[in-house]
C-alpha cells in the first residue's frame, strides 16, 4: 500500500508541474503517467498477500477486524485491508531462576507461600499456541502482546493460588503430580477464554528453603539407617534359625544312633564290610578272629 501512496504523491507532483511555467510544464504529463503506473503497481501488490507457513493472517479494514482468517499460502485480498499475522506454532514461555533460560533476563522464578508458611521457588515452562479461529478475538481484545498480558500473569497467578493448598514438603514429593494437574487445569481454562490453547505445563524444578531440605535429608538418612538395621537383624535371625535347625538335626541323629542300633545289627554291618573287603581286587591276607571279633588284614606288599 505504501507503493500506491507513493504513486499518488508522484501523480500530484505531475499535476503541479503541468500548471507551472515552462520548461517544467513539459514534464508534467510524463510524471503523471509514472504516478499512475506506480499507483496501479502498488494496488496490485497490496491485493496479493502471502502468509508464511505456521502463521495466520487477520484482516483489518478501516479499524474493523474481519472474522475470516487467512491461512498460510497465497491470497487475493482487498488492497485497502491491513493484515496482522499470528504464529500458530507451539510457543514456550519459561520462568526460571537461572539467568538466560526464560523470556525475562535474570531470576524470573515464581516464589509462592505454601500452607505451612514456607517460601517455595518454582521453575515453570508453559507450552501453548494461538487458536486459529480465535485470532480475530485476540487482535480485537488483547492485541499482539498476549504473552505479557495473558500468558505470564495468568500462569504466575495460577501457581500461587494452588500452592497455598499444599505443604512445602508435599509440593516437593508426594503431591507434586496432583499440584501439576490442578495448575494445568486452571491455566488451560483461563487461556481458552482468551483464545490460547495450552499443550503442556511443565514444572521444571521446585526449590525448598534450606532448613526444609536439611530436614528432608536427615529424615532420609534416618530411614536408610533403619532399613539397614532391619536387614542386619533379619540376617542374624536367619543365622540363628540355621544353627537351631543344625543343632536339632545333630541331636536327632545322636538319638537315633543311641536307640536304634543293637549288637546284632553292628555284627551284621561288620560282616558286610568284611565281605566287601574280601571281594576287593587289591591283594591282601585276612586273618579271621582278631581282637574283639574283628579280622586282621595284612597286605602282601
Amino acid at each position: 500500500m505504501l507503493i500506491a501512496i507513493l504513486g499518488v504523491i508522484v501523480f500530484i507532483v505531475g499535476i503541479v508541474l503541468k500548471r507551472s511555467p515552462e520548461p517544467g510544464s513539459r514534464f508534467g504529463g510524463i510524471v503523471n503517467t509514472v504516478g499512475v503506473v506506480i499507483i496501479i503497481l502498488g494496488l496490485l501488490l497490496s491485493a496479493v498477500k502471502v502468509i508464511d507457513p505456521g502463521r495466520i493472517g487477520v484482516q483489518v479494514l478501516f479499524g474493523k477486524v474481519q472474522e475470516n482468517v487467512l491461512e498460510s499460502g497465497l491470497h487475493i485480498i482487498n488492497p485497502l485491508v491491513d493484515v496482522t499475522t499470528f504464529s500458530i506454532q507451539t510457543e514456550n514461555y519459561t520462568m526460571s531462576a537461572r539467568s538466560g533460560e526464560g523470556q525475562v533476563q535474570g531470576d524470573d522464578a515464581i516464589r509462592v507461600l505454601s500452607s505451612d508458611g514456607l517460601e517455595v521457588t518454582i521453575d515453570l515452562s508453559v507450552l501453548y499456541r494461538v487458536s486459529p479461529p480465535k485470532a480475530p478475538f485476540i487482535l480485537q481484545n488483547i492485541g499482539v502482546s498476549y504473552e505479557d498480558k495473558i500468558v505470564r500473569p495468568v500462569t504466575r497467578t495460577a501457581i500461587r493460588d494452588n500452592a497455598v493448598n499444599y505443604q512445602a514438603v508435599d509440593l516437593y514429593s508426594t503431591k507434586r503430580q496432583e499440584f501439576q494437574f490442578k495448575i494445568n487445569k486452571t491455566i488451560t481454562d483461563n487461556f481458552a477464554k482468551n483464545g490460547l490453547e495450552v499443550q503442556q505445563v511443565l514444572i521444571r524444578n521446585i526449590t525448598l528453603p534450606a532448613t526444609v531440605r536439611a530436614s528432608i535429608e536427615s529424615k532420609i538418612n534416618a530411614e536408610q539407617d533403619a532399613q539397614k538395621m532391619q536387614f542386619v537383624l533379619q540376617k542374624e535371625r536367619q543365622e540363628a534359625d540355621r544353627k537351631r535347625v543344625e543343632a536339632q538335626g545333630i541331636a536327632d541323629y545322636q538319638k537315633i544312633l543311641s536307640t536304634g542300633l543293637s549288637d546284632k545289627q553292628l555284627i551284621y554291618e561288620s560282616i558286610k564290610a568284611q565281605k566287601e573287603i574280601a571281594l576287593s581286587p587289591n591283594a591282601k591276607v585276612i586273618i579271621i578272629g582278631g581282637g574283639k571279633g574283628n579280622p586282621i588284614m595284612l597286605s602282601d606288599k
